[in-house]
């Protein structure tokens, strides 16, 4: 089933309809009280998309990578690639395996393509800056919520095909937003504000060799890629952000935790074991303004939209901020 959020439903309606989100609304209650909870809020909008002529997304075609939902089968897409993953051969209870992956984007967004088995072969002729067409594959969505496109037996890879050109955005360019305006599926932005609230660390088991989350099994943990493992510990941290128009949880994971607090992945993993020293830790953290990068996503458990950081700045020049600030409210005035 393709996912498509409440948020990004509305999204789209009021892109392709011009009605504003308060009247989109009121026609998704008035259906939803037609049908006496007969359907979700998710359903009811679907219909008034259906009833305005929308269509909420593209099927058939070749799609924007930012298009891309978790769910789809047997699309098309084309990208230029960022980043190149070694092969590796694992083996497992059903037999030996290979699985090999890369990173591409266009001018939309970016998504791993992981290549199974026989696919994993191409890897070997693919390299950063290539564009590559791929055909007949299947989007997953990946344990932290990042949508990834999976290439079977059937699936084709077309390398540099003839016409397609790729212009992705410049490295270090972002969209600074106000939390207030912020919406589910927004990449690329920048968000500047004060710490208000920290959880407590959050530690699980991951392959040490591909860096995937285990699983356990009886006494053992396993990889699905590299069968049973000894277990190595990744670390997240969720915060909640304040820039005075509004408050989000920004999740950090591994390497984000390390930049935001300054520590290695020695000294995080001693609070493991000692976890009251982290509540000293904390405390310094109260309060700290800081700047992150990232993408918007939603949080299906809780039903609200939170920021996966892809950066963390925590050496801000405050003088620097509010002067940006005071310029973009001369601006609107």
């Amino acid at each position: 089933m393709i996912k498509l959020s409440y948020d990004q439903i509305i999204r789209k309606i009021k892109e392709k309809s011009g009605l504003s989100e308060e009247e989109i609304d009121s026609r998704v209650n008035k259906k939803l009280k037609m049908l006496s909870g007969l359907i979700s809020k998710e359903g009811a909008a679907h219909i008034v998309a259906n009833e305005l002529g929308i269509q909420l997304f593209q099927i058939g075609g070749k799609l924007k990578i930012k298009d891309v939902l978790p769910g789809m089968r047997s699309i098309e897409t084309v990208g230029k690639v960022t980043r190149v993953f070694d092969l590796r051969e694992f083996e497992t209870k059903n037999g030996k395996g290979k699985v090999a992956s890369f990173i591409m984007g266009d001018e939309t967004g970016s998504l791993r393509v992981v290549l199974w088995h026989n696919q994993a072969d191409n890897i070997r002729n693919i390299k950063e800056g290539d564009i590559i067409k791929i055909v007949g594959a299947y989007v997953k969505e990946n344990g932290n919520g990042f949508k990834e496109l999976h290439l079977n037996e059937r699936s084709k890879i077309i390398m540099n095909p003839k016409g397609e050109e790729i212009n992705l955005p410049e490295k270090g360019v972002f969209i600074r937003k106000k939390i207030s305006d912020i919406v589910e599926g927004d990449n690329n932005i920048e968000i500047f504000g004060t710490i208000v609230q920290l959880n407590d660390l959050r530690f699980f088991e991951v392959c040490p060799q591909c860096g995937k989350r285990l699983r356990l099994e009886g006494d053992k943990y396993v990889c699905s890629v590299h069968g049973n493992v000894e277990p190595d510990y990744s670390f997240v941290l969720n915060i909640i952000l304040d820039d005075g128009t509004e408050t989000i949880r920004v999740v950090c994971f591994r390497d984000m935790v390390k930049k935001l607090i300054g520590k290695s992945k020695q000294d995080i993993l001693m609070f493991k074991e000692f976890p009251e020293k982290f509540d000293i830790l904390k405390k310094e953290l109260l309060g700290k303004i800081i700047k992150v990068v990232g993408r918007v996503s939603r949080n299906n458990l809780f039903d609200w939209v939170e920021v996966i950081a892809s950066d963390v700045i925590t050496d801000i020049d405050i003088e620097k901020e509010i002067e940006r600030l005071k310029k973009e409210k001369e601006a609107i005035d």
